[in-house]
């Protein structure tokens, strides 16, 4: 559209007073009626299409403020592809000396048995020398609710 919105009706409003519409007929007041709506619409759209304009900027704006701090704050984004940002692990603590152990997932999907030990009193807090099936996970998520024990009603 070349030309704005509010400039085409003025241009049907003078067709209108061209035609010297009378205004006291009933033919004649829904038509300027109509054409007086017809702006206010076009008054609102050009409003819009504004208020868009100014969105669509600051939008852009934001997104190259974002990028920098992604940049900034991420600066190994560029990591080899199958490489973690993070290294993924959980924490197990020692039955013995309470002492929180953090154990990579990684060494979990090793081939080889896995031994791990409390590095404060060296008691053994993981071992895995078999293969796991959903029974024995079954098992273990059981032990582990008895151990909790039934929550107390308050």
């Amino acid at each position: 559209m070349p030309e704005d919105l509010v400039a085409r009706v003025s241009y049907i409003k003078g067709l209108a007073e061209g035609l010297a519409l009378d205004g006291e007929s009933k033919e004649g007041k829904l038509l300027l009626r109509m054409i007086d709506l017809l702006g206010d619409f076009a008054v609102e759209v050009e409003q819009l299409k504004d208020d868009y304009e100014e969105l669509f900027e600051y939008a852009g704006a934001l997104d190259e403020d974002l990028a920098e701090l992604e940049d900034d704050f991420y600066a190994d984004h560029d990591l080899p592809a199958g490489e973690s940002l993070y290294e993924e692990s959980f924490t197990v603590e020692c039955p013995n000396c309470r002492e929180l152990v953090e154990i990579s997932d990684d060494l979990l999907h090793g081939e080889e048995p896995i031994k791990v030990s409390c590095p404060r009193c060296g008691e053994i807090i993981m071992i895995d020398d078999e293969d796991w099936d959903d029974d024995d996970f079954g098992e273990l998520i059981e032990e582990v609710g008895e151990e909790e024990g039934p929550e107390k009603e308050e």
